[in-house]
């Protein structure tokens, strides 16, 4: 595999192929396996995550890279192999989610900043040498009729550009993921107040990321689509893949190889239908998509953290990330779904 920077993150989003991202805490993921009746144990995590690692057909024709949480990186399968290492005998990429967490802000009420930059050095070389080859952060921007504020933006954008600058000197591609919250509260915000605040939103985050002297050919950015509110949700698809295409034209310069997607609270259809309707565009970057609830949930339900329903999840995992795989070329319609 290419150490270069640029080569890597030219792989994450080359061809139609996406990121598994199974980069759930320890609580979140309890939270999932709390739906399906799974007690979570260092032990049914790993089952899960092995189960889906070891979908050949999702991993080999549609997944370029997987996010871990760091216990993930360091844990080996049932068989004793690493998780990593089943990884890449798919040809996928192992990469590590970073930050701790978005933790409230003080002196900006209803306003979080994501923490994790002490010590980051001394992770990454440990991440490195565990086989990561690209993290992620996420920054976390709440909207509502009278936030996000600039302090708040302001400070996302700063700690996202000093953790990328420390990945790219370690080594490792950052993933630039600056959410602009759907589900949040109020949720009730329309499509052009989330057009208005990710287009603010990305103008500082590239401001703080060429004051850092980011190489944007190493790094992937990770945004959420523009969309408006979950308690509110009139936008068209049509509607929400102009408005989204029309930021990043805007703010994003081409030099930036590509460009996944997150979910954000989307239905899995919904976060494919977009993401389709997106590449119907003529873009100067490769489009794709990071999920994490949008590839997983079938293939959680259907495994069901029983042994004997393994090949029935990672047939689950396989539909989803292949739907993606045809959004990302732009060719994905309601009828693939019936195909498929």
């Amino acid at each position: 595999m290419s150490e270069r920077l640029e080569d890597i993150a030219a792989k994450m989003v080359a061809d139609g192929k996406g990121l598994l991202a199974a980069d759930e805490s320890t609580g979140t993921i309890k939270k999932r396996f709390d739906t399906i009746g799974l007690v979570s144990t260092e032990e049914s995590r790993r089952d899960y995550r092995e189960m889906l690692f070891r979908s050949e057909d999702a991993m080999k024709k549609y997944i370029s890279g997987t996010i871990l949480y760091e216990e993930t990186l360091f844990q080996k399968a049932a068989d004793g192999t690493p998780l990593v290492d089943i990884i890449r005998a798919a040809g996928a990429i192992p990469g590590i989610k970073v930050d701790t967490g978005a933790k409230p802000m003080a002196g900006f009420p209803a306003e979080t900043v994501t923490e994790g930059l002490d010590g980051l050095a001394d992770r990454l070389a440990k991440y490195y040498d565990a086989g990561a080859r690209f993290a992620k952060w996420r920054g976390v921007i709440a909207v509502s009729d009278k936030l996000p504020t600039h302090g708040s933006i302001k400070a996302n954008a700063h700690a996202l550009a000093r953790y990328a600058a420390l990945c790219q000197q370690a080594k490792i591609v950052p993933i630039v993921e600056p959410e602009v919250l759907m589900d949040g509260e109020p949720g009730t915000h329309d499509l052009a107040r989330s057009e208005e605040v990710t287009r603010w939103t990305l103008q500082i985050v590239f401001q703080e990321l060429a004051e850092a002297r980011i190489k944007l050919e190493g790094m992937v950015l990770k945004p959420s689509m523009v969309i408006d509110g979950k308690k509110l949700r009139k936008a068209s698809v049509e509607l929400v893949a102009e408005a989204t295409v029309r930021v990043l034209k805007e703010t994003v310069p081409s030099a930036v190889p590509g460009i996944a997607f997150l979910s954000g609270g989307q239905t899995p259809e919904e976060a494919t239908a977009h993401l389709s309707a997106i590449n119907g565009y003529d873009l100067p970057w490769h489009v794709t998509f990071s999920y994490g609830r949008a590839l997983q949930d079938a293939s959680l339900k259907a495994w069901g953290g029983k042994a004997e329903n393994v090949a029935a999840g990672q047939r689950a995992l396989a539909h989803r990330a292949e739907m993606n795989y045809l959004a990302a070329k732009g060719s994905w319609t309601k009828d693939s779904e019936k195909a498929a």
